[in-house]
């Protein structure tokens, strides 16, 4: 008897690995073909995966780019034993894996409600959902000033953060629209760097405020999105509250609001 191929449920589609980039060895992006039906929101998230005995074994994946790329951008950490990690970070360009049909989030312009500046709180791989946000023409119509902070425990783990901001800046298209308005804070807990320190203290101390020449966070101004392990958005969800902000969501917008939807 020949080998059954497993049927797909009808809530993923199979797409092609266009590019991957393994930034350090526990850290990695990949490029997807993006299909001509594949419609979502800069900052959404949607399900990513592979086929495992038969089954298929899904993630939820920030979008890294932006909704009006014609490709799809993911970073993920590589986890040694994760069930899915540990398999998708051997993929190769040509491959296929695995995309849902159905992008969904609250990290998205829609549930903040207009305010001056906006500030994106993000650690490790929860800079992912803002690397799509940042390229959106649609923030800078929204906010005049969009915030970056991205904190990590190493320097090294800053690269994609990096990369993505020099890009960004020196990009034909939106390079001039980002200009000065965008402003980029990266942070680091284990080593030595120009900025150190967990965000959330930072944020309690003032010092992020001073570091940039910036007010405190004000309800009547400022706008925050997070993302980042469950702890740090507990503890920065906390910190917005405390200055007045209230959360947000899809059918009300706020001033705040927060992604909880990760993988491993």
């Amino acid at each position: 008897m020949g080998v059954v191929n497993p049927v797909l449920p009808k809530s993923v589609q199979l797409v092609q690995v266009q590019h991957v980039h393994h930034w350090t060895d526990s850290l990695f992006s990949l490029r997807l073909a993006r299909p001509s039906s594949f419609r979502f929101r800069s900052g959404e998230f949607v399900m990513l995966g592979l086929m495992v005995d038969g089954k298929p074994l899904l993630r939820a994946y920030s979008m890294a780019s932006p909704s009006w790329d014609d490709g799809l951008d993911f970073y993920s950490i590589k986890v040694e034993d994760g069930p899915l990690t540990s398999r998708l970070r051997t993929v190769q360009a040509g491959d296929e894996i695995l995309l849902g049909r159905k992008p969904t989030g609250t990290l998205v312009l829609d549930a903040l409600i207009p305010g001056e500046r906006v500030f994106m709180f993000s650690t490790g791989t929860g800079i992912a959902p803002f690397a799509s946000l940042i390229r959106d023409p649609e923030t800078y119509d929204k906010f005049n000033q969009v915030i970056l902070t991205h904190a990590c425990r190493s320097v090294v783990d800053l690269d994609y953060g990096q990369q993505l901001v020099e890009d960004l800046r020196n990009d034909p298209l939106v390079g001039e629209l980002v200009a000065d308005r965008l402003i980029y804070y990266p942070t680091v807990t284990r080593e030595a760097f120009m900025h150190m320190g967990r965000i959330t203290d930072l944020i309690e101390s003032g010092k992020l405020f001073r570091d940039l020449d910036l007010p405190p966070l004000d309800s009547a101004t400022d706008r925050v999105m997070i993302c980042g392990s469950m702890a740090m958005i507990k503890d920065t969800k906390a910190l917005a509250m405390k200055a007045g902000l209230e959360e947000g969501s899809n059918s009300k917008p706020g001033q705040f609001v927060v992604e909880k939807a990760f993988a491993e």
